[in-house]
């Protein structure tokens, strides 16, 4: 073990590493993430290794390493084949065997396993060149899928822990504050505030104890940005809270993490180990006298929880409630002592600003909003994943050319941004840039990230109840406007998507959501209106039809649709009479079918079995 005592020694270290490093050493990297692990890259990794027969891994000749995810969720498990960086995608255990006796044996290309653009269905062979890769700026996730995150050497490899070294030998408290205030980093959790002030507040607090939190808490629906650099890169985090620990004199840190992410907690706990045995945590940071420990904290899973000042009653142990502000964690946050928090990728950026200097950091992006965004895209997309781009990108340019578009023939209708305290907005608006004033003015958030696409078959009524019934269950109650607010908020799209809605139920939801915003206690609550007051805003042709014309346009709320047998299509093979969990269609065996209305709950399990698109929805 060594335990280094200076940045020369770092460095020494650094370059003993690197003087082992060959780049023609043949080598399989393998996606090792969360999402790639559900899908089989555990075993696939064992099967690697028997296929190689004891010629991999550091003693052979050829490397075997688990990486973090490089962003291709839905594509993977994922394997890259260096030094010719040919990206396999969907990789199973049975194809290990072919991978090492061909690609690595002959050279040849695995066809089956290459990525098939979705528009054209050519197939891309090297990494750099698939769009999903090629169209983004890879700053902050510029090592998830390339490195193995369990190992510091790897991270020292690429630069690791030399912005520390600089902040604490080249830089004062002051200086590093300067940098990152200079750089127009603004916090990457939601709101946006600008790190540098934050952490100058913090600074100018008199106290004999600090504390900074890595807020970890991502609670989103759909969201996977800070888990993803949690388990690809956990030493960026880690440095960059010591570099601010360092400018704010902190005296000790906190992680915040959810305990639903058990591979993200494992590589946080090793990263810290690691930076404890080797001088970079603890006492005497590198030899210069700086003290810091990092500690990590489980959520139960509250979305409140998320809320800064919810976040550090939890970690005190008490009730996950926000509280009023001022006083603002600067100056009484943990404990009573000055506070400061940010997000997962907030602290992530500091040492590639503190490393490059600020003008790098903000010489992408926009007059206001500087740097890279990194987004988490599900929905109706074709590359379902999470990616990084510069701020100042148009929604046409990430959906369409980063993300693939939507898939099949079905035209976009919206994109939910911001999660559940965001906004929607709709295809007029696909040439808006991303940044933190552009979408303020469209009634929706940059948030923390999530990004929910939508096509012709999404109905916005039930996207806004959907979303609202999860804001409804997360509020801690604590608040009147928030407890019940949105509970009657719920209430209204929930009749309304039942058929039961009332004219006079836009007209109710128009006035509570603005009551709601402006008097509730926390973030939570004054966002939690977001989506109904965009929904109505872009979307209000779809209310008038459910509670006017008594129809959904989208045929997806039970109430307002149903479903029948074309005759002219259907044959009669049974097959929906057969999966018709209501025994509500008939008909004998190559005869014209029926669904008795009256039975019918409305399943769609039918159209789902019907091989001939048989079925109709009124």
């Amino acid at each position: 073990m060594k335990q280094l005592a200076s940045p020369k020694e770092l460095e020494a270290w650094r370059q003993e590493i690197l003087a082992g490093v060959d780049p023609e050493r043949p080598c399989l990297r393998v996606c090792d993430g969360t999402g790639c692990r559900a899908l089989g890259s555990q075993e696939l990794l064992g099967k690697l290794h028997e296929a190689l027969n004891g010629d991999g891994g550091e003693n052979g000749k050829v490397d075997v390493v688990a990486t973090g995810c490089p962003g291709v969720w839905e594509q993977g498990p994922l394997v890259s084949v260096d030094p010719q960086q040919i990206a396999y995608m969907r990789v199973s255990p049975d194809d290990a065997e072919a991978i090492v006796n061909e690609t690595l044996g002959t050279g040849e290309v695995i066809d089956k396993l290459l990525y098939k653009d979705p528009s054209n269905g050519e197939q891309i062979v090297k990494e750099p060149d698939l769009p999903f890769s090629s169209l983004q700026t890879r700053r902050v996730t510029a090592l998830s899928g390339q490195i193995d995150p369990c190992r510091i050497e790897a991270y020292l490899a690429h630069g690791g822990y030399a912005a520390l070294a600089r902040a604490l030998y080249d830089m004062d408290p002051e200086g590093i504050i300067d940098e990152v205030t200079r750089s127009g980093l603004r916090g990457r959790g939601g709101a946006g505030f600008p790190t540098g002030v934050k952490w100058k507040f913090c600074r100018q607090s008199q106290s004999d104890e600090k504390y900074i939190i890595c807020n970890a808490d991502e609670g989103d629906p759909g969201a996977f940005m800070d888990r993803s650099l949690l388990e690809a890169n956990p030493h960026s985090i880690v440095e960059g809270m010591i570099i601010g620990a360092r400018a704010m004199g902190a005296t000790a840190g906190f992680i915040y993490a959810r305990s639903e992410y058990p591979l993200a907690v494992e590589h946080l706990n090793l990263a810290l180990a690691q930076a404890r045995e080797h001088g970079l945590l603890g006492e005497n940071i590198l030899g210069s006298g700086f003290n810091l420990d990092i500690d990590i904290r489980l959520g139960a899973g509250a979305f409140v929880c998320g809320e800064e000042t919810a976040l550090m009653a939890s970690i005190e142990g008490r009730p996950g409630e926000p509280r009023p502000r001022p006083p603002f964690p600067a100056q009484s946050g943990l404990w009573g002592k000055p506070t400061n928090i940010n997000n997962v990728k907030s602290w992530s950026s500091i040492p590639l600003i503190i490393a490059n200097g600020p003008e790098w950091f903000a010489e992408v992006g926009t007059e206001k909003s500087k740097g890279t965004a990194i987004f988490s895209m599900v929905g109706k997309i074709n590359n379902t994943g999470l990616v990084e781009v510069p701020m100042g990108i148009t929604l046409r340019e990430l959906i369409f050319d980063v993300g693939g578009g939507v898939p099949g023939d079905k035209e976009f209708k919206a994109v939910q941004i911001g999660g559940p305290s965001g906004g929607c907005i709709p295809a007029d608006h696909l040439d808006a840039e991303i940044d933190y004033d552009s979408l303020s003015k469209l009634g929706a958030i940059m948030g923390s990230g999530g990004l929910v696409v939508t096509d012709e078959d999404t109905c916005m009524v039930d996207l806004a109840r959907y979303f609202m019934n999860f804001v409804q269950e997360e509020s801690c109650g604590q608040c009147l406007p928030c407890r019940w607010g949105t509970r009657v908020l719920l209430d209204i799209l929930t009749r309304i998507c039942d058929g039961e809605g009332e004219p006079e139920d836009i007209g109710r939801l128009e006035e509570l959501a603005p009551m709601v915003k402006v008097s509730s206690l926390c973030g939570l609550g004054q966002t939690a209106p977001n989506p109904v007051l965009s929904t109505l805003r872009y979307f209000r042709d779809e209310y008038e039809a459910h509670v006017i014309e008594k129809r959904c346009p989208a045929g997806i709320c039970r109430g307002l649709i149903t479903y029948e047998i074309d005759e002219e299509v259907c044959t009669g093979c049974m097959v929906c009479a057969r999966n018709c969990p209501v025994d509500a269609i008939s008909g004998e065996k190559q005869e014209v079918h029926h669904i008795d209305t009256d039975v019918c709950t409305r399943c769609g399990m039918c159209m789902q079995v019907c091989k001939f698109d048989g079925i109709r929805v009124y």
